[in-house]
């Protein structure tokens, strides 16, 4: 359907190989037939929890960002490990992250976070009946919980006080369901 849009890889190799971040460098023949390269991170995928309460507040996190320096308002997240289930993956990291486990688990969608440099997807899960617990932070991981509504979540979106990708893009997941518009 796209065939004139289509590029070809042709050779491929690893430009950087790091503890978490993978970077491939692959030549590549364009529709007209040019040759270019591309380079890109390589990334196993990652999940992200939409915690609701029965009340219709929400849980999220706080978490210092290195490459930004600076604390981003997220909803739990993780990295998918390898041979791991997503679903699983979004209730170890939920329960890792804020302690909560939940009653009832929803598939939202899948998005693209960075299509121009990474094979990134994250799968959004809704994650209700909500029940508190300890949490199981990995090594080295810093963070706040604490609890907003959808209203107040779409303010800080428009405000510029939420920026993170998967949080703007769940933000509106919940508004739209909450609403009776989005059926899971």
């Amino acid at each position: 359907m796209d065939l004139h849009l289509k590029e070809t890889q042709l050779d491929s190799e690893v430009a950087f190989d790091g503890n978490f971040l993978k970077v491939q460098r692959d030549g590549v023949r364009l529709p007209d037939g040019s040759l270019t390269q591309r380079e890109y991170i390589k990334h196993p995928g990652a999940v992200a929890i939409l915690p609701l309460f029965d009340d219709g507040r929400v849980l999220l996190e706080r978490q210092f960002r290195y490459p930004l320096h600076a604390v981003f308002i997220e909803f739990p997240a993780g990295k998918i490990d390898p041979g791991e289930d997503p679903l699983q993956c979004a209730k170890r990291e939920l329960q890792e992250e804020t302690g909560y486990t939940a009653r009832e688990w929803q598939f939202a969608c899948t998005i693209h976070n960075a299509i121009a440099y990474s094979d990134e997807h994250l799968d959004l899960y809704v994650a209700r009946g909500l029940t508190a617990g300890e949490r199981k932070l990995d090594e080295g991981e810093f963070l706040d919980i604490f609890t907003a509504t959808v209203p107040e979540m779409l303010q800080w979106v428009r405000e510029g006080k939420i920026t993170d990708v998967k949080t703007v893009i769940g933000t509106f997941w919940l508004e739209k369901m909450l609403a009776g518009e989005w059926k899971l």
